[in-house]
């Protein structure tokens, strides 16, 4: 950290030392601002201190590099010159706003202050410059307001009852009915306060509040919601956040003035439309924290709506045009959909900042599909638009239209979708109560950034304040929950747990339903519908499915997920789980019969009555998927998991069985392990007891023969041994099955169409790859077991302690999440090549829960698999993902 390093870069005011490129170094704001600057656009001057500022002060005890301060103070030097005002100028002074900037957006999850480098002196000289007393000193409360809560760490509350209690004893309703006078009171109260409860004065040197708020947004890197948004948005803690120093521009200066957020496309629905709100003689943090209720962008949009309030369009038509002319500027400089703040000072307009804006799974396949046909992007880059992981939003249920409806109140319709839950009213507890596995609905007058995690544990989000563009709308859509917004007729009593309209209360605990597309809530859980999966869905499916090379299956074992799992394009079944077929209730006592008898002659005669059901089994399957093949895991789970365990379950079994509840717990008792994952399972079972394999594997090919005489196609059956550690294990059991396909095939007078083959889930199998090839036809990769035995880890019980391990930077990702590719993938890579040096013909893939996390299926790609298996509803976004690993794998 010499004292070369440059820390600190300016922006406007003629001069850009930036661009877009340089994200990472300045932070998405700090880079688009300069790129804006570059572009001629109206930007008011500034300086970003780095986000290597930001690593350096939080990783040297909250200490700045020694040449930051330097730098600063030059920088602060040019902008008064860029301005022609003074920092601390009492006639003419220079006044800032502070914000953080990361390279990937975090909407309200860090710190941010406006109107810096007021006080009593330099309130007074921006009073005269503007010829607008009141202006100045509403300027002068907000910041107090701002930096005692955000530097001095005073509640906000604090603030907002004292100007309460101001506008109750003038019979004021709104803030803009607050005269100059007003605001003077007030701001002596608001002085007062911190005194108070601080024992010192508020900050009047303005230097002194500069660097108390630059450090405060470093900090803010750090504080607790920051730290749970980076979580859930998998950005890691090492790449910090920028601070940008910027010259004020004001929306609060009368009713030429404004502020806003817009969008150039509805990021709800993708709809090529502008989308956004302003408020007149506002300033920023009036919008986004929903606090007023802004009003429309567009004349259409408020007519849509049935807005009274004029929009900006009707408002002020001239700023308006050059908005737009901005808009379509950026997006064509951008190549994608902007979001967008700005503000009007005086019939000015001012750009504060653009960005890739947050949007919906819906409206990124339509904006991706759109784009691609405006010849904005190609095919490819549409592809990789759309973030694979967001398809989980279209592949659920949504309200049946024809469902009968009890209507409670109407909002926003903030972000698109449908819920049920219970109704919360405070995140702590939504967060609570999810854990335990209730689904429910955060109910507030407005959310905050602090409530990030319990609108990540709700199923929907309802605010009585705000609008399309609050704290609640943005972090919704992002994570593509269900939010209704603004509902204004709704009333809040969290003491008493219950919202009411109208009169008409909901109490904690009742369910309620949310549709965040048409903005409604109604009482009681109304019926859904399955989605339509056409349109651009199914045109950007067409485009990754022409992209990917990895073949896509699926994880089934029931008609129903098979024929779900088809529906969303799967080309086979990757892993059919046998024993989840045993604990049906019609078989699951055979199955125990065949566990509890005391030779071989009688588990064979046990078996001999599973089999017409499990031979049934396959052959709903082999229906379903006809000529796709389909990998079929022979028994894995070790015999106890079948027994009784219970008091009430022992006594029924005894019933069932005729045996005594004594027999039972003996033999429960010699079937126990200290270690079951590691012990009497997967082909051990097959050794021991081969008739339970000899019979699935009849099962099979009985199954398959009934099929292709039924309806003429050839089913293909994949028998896939587990747990294999030795070759030997492999010889001798894939020998048994031959004789059974042999015999089937003699019975029957057709010959079966199958391969056998083995999971590599143990080290030792992924090491012997080579010697274990030789006898498969194929390799399934088991990364749940093969991450469990590779680490050394129980994942049942790995979920307590591994969230500490993350936060301490000892794993990046959880390994049952997303592949270990320098540990697990290592031993992936190993076999993959040993066992294709064995046989170069040999069918690789994966089946864990690994094959449909994003990040794994590109580690699949990049090493040379043939497919991957995942859940049904993870089908489409594997696909997508394998389309976009493809296209990544061919870039430069």
């Amino acid at each position: 950290m010499g004292a070369s390093q440059k820390w600190v870069y300016g922006f406007g005011g003629g001069k850009t030392e930036g661009d877009a490129s340089m994200k990472n170094l300045l932070g998405g704001k700090g880079a688009n601002l300069a790129e804006m600057a570059g572009l001629d656009l109206p930007v008011p001057p500034g300086f970003t201190l780095t986000t290597e500022v930001c690593t350096a002060f939080n990783s040297n005890d909250k200490k700045f590099p020694d040449a930051v301060d330097a730098q600063v103070e030059k920088a602060l030097k040019s902008l008064e010159s860029k301005t022609g005002k003074g920092f601390g100028d009492a006639k003419n002074p220079l006044l800032v706003s502070v914000r953080s900037g990361a390279r990937a957006s975090m909407p309200g999850m860090m710190d941010t202050v406006l109107n810096l480098g007021l006080n009593d002196e330099t309130a007074a000289g921006l009073a005269e410059l503007s010829d607008n007393r009141r202006f100045a000193l509403d300027s002068y409360r907000r910041f107090i307001q701002m930096y005692s809560n955000v530097v001095l760490d005073m509640e906000h509350y604090t603030f907002e009852d004292i100007l309460e209690n101001h506008k109750d004893n003038n019979g004021y309703y709104s803030d803009t009915e607050m005269t100059a006078d007003n605001w003077a009171a007030l701001i002596e109260d608001y002085k007062k306060a911190v005194k108070e409860e601080l024992g010192q004065d508020f900050p009047q040197d303005p230097k002194d509040q500069l660097w108390g708020a630059i450090r405060a947004v470093f900090e803010s890197w750090m504080n607790e919601r920051a730290i749970v948004y980076r979580r859930l948005q998998d950005i890691p803690e090492s790449w910090g956040t920028a601070v940008n120093v910027q010259a004020m521009v004001f929306g609060n200066m009368g009713d030429t003035s404004a502020t806003g957020v817009a969008f150039t496309r509805d990021p709800s629905t993708g709809e090529n439309t502008y989308y956004g709100e302003y408020l007149i003689n506002a300033q920023g943090e009036d919008v986004v924290a929903g606090i007023r209720t802004p009003q429309t962008l567009t004349k259409s949009a408020r007519e849509n709506m049935g807005d009274n309030e004029p929009s900006m369009e009707e408002a002020l038509p001239e700023v308006y045009a050059e908005l737009a002319d901005v808009f379509a500027k950026l997006e064509a400089h951008y190549r994608d959909m902007q979001d967008i703040e700005f503000t009007v000072e005086r019939g000015k307009l001012w750009m504060l900042q653009t960005r890739t804006g947050k949007r919906t799974a819906k409206a990124a396949l339509k904006i991706a599909v759109d784009m691609a046909a405006e010849g904005m992007v190609n095919e490819d880059e549409a592809l990789l638009r759309v973030d694979p992981m967001s398809l989980d939003q279209l592949l659920h249920p949504t309200l049946d239209a024809n469902a009968s409806t009890d209507l409670i109140v109407t909002g926003l319709p903030a972000s698109p979708g449908a819920a049920i839950g219970e109704v919360v009213f405070n995140s702590d507890e939504a967060e609570h109560l999810a854990k335990a596995g209730h689904k429910v609905i955060l109910v507030r007058t407005e959310t905050s950034p602090e409530d990030i995690h319990g609108m990540h544990a709700a199923q929907a989000i309802v605010t009585a304040r705000g609008g399309m563009t609050s704290h609640a709308a943005v972090v919704a859509r992002g994570m593509g929950t269900p939010c209704v917004c603004g509902a204004s007729s709704l009333r809040i009593d969290y003491d008493e747990s219950v919202f009411s309209v109208a009169g008409r209360e909901v109490k904690k605990g009742e369910v309620i339903t949310v549709d965040g597309a048409s903005g409604k809530v109604f009482a009681g859980a109304v019926d859904m519908v399955q989605p339509e999966l056409s349109g651009d869905f199914a045109k950007l499916m067409e485009w990754a499915d022409r992209a990917r090379t990895l073949g896509i299956r699926t994880n089934a074992e029931t008609p129903a997920d098979v024929e779900t799992a088809k529906g969303f394009g799967a080309e086979g079944i990757g892993l059919c789980r046998t024993e989840h077929m045993f604990f049906e209730a019609d078989r699951l006592a055979h199955f125990r019969e065949m566990i509890l008898a005391e030779d071989k002659t009688g588990r064979i005669a046990a078996l001999e009555k599973i089999l017409p059901v499990q031979r049934e089994d396959f052959a709903a399957i082999f229906r379903i998927m006809e000529d796709r093949p389909c990998t079929i895991r022979l028994l894995d789970p070790p015999l106890h998991e079948f027994l009784p365990q219970g008091e009430a379950d022992v006594e029924a079994v005894s019933a069932a069985t005729g045996l005594s509840a004594r027999q039972l717990m003996v033999r429960a008792k010699e079937l126990h392990e200290s270690n079951p994952m590691l012990g009497h399972r997967g082909c051990r079972l097959g050794i021991s007891y081969p008739e339970i394999y000899e019979m699935q594997a009849r099962a099979i090919f009985e199954a398959q023969a009934a099929v292709k005489d039924e309806t003429g196609v050839d089913p293909i059956a994949e028998v896939m041994i587990p747990l294999v550690s030795s070759y030997k294990e492999l010889e001798i059991l894939k020998g048994r099955i031959e004789a059974v396909a042999k015999s089937v095939a003699e019975e029957s007078g057709k010959a079966v169409n199958y391969k056998i083959g083995t999971m590599i889930e143990l080290p030792r199998a992924a090491l012997r790859a080579a010697d274990i090839a030789k006898h498969a036809e194929f390799f399934s990769f088991g990364t749940n077991d093969l991450t469990q035995t590779t680490f050394g880890l129980s994942r049942d019980d790995a979920s307590k302690f591994l969230p500490d391990y993350v936060a301490q930077g000892i794993m990046e990702k959880d390994p049952f999440v997303t592949i270990d590719q320098d540990g697990v993938g290592d031993l992936v890579q190993i076999a993959t090549e040993r066992g294709r040096k064995a046989k170069a013909d040999l069918k690789l893939g994966i089946c864990g829960e690994h094959g449909g996390d994003p990040a794994s299926i590109d580690f699949c790609h990049r090493i040379g698999l043939n497919y991957v298996s995942c859940s049904p509803y993870r089908v489409p976004i594997a696909r997508l993902a394998a389309g976009q690993a493809a296209i990544r794998a061919k870039s430069p």
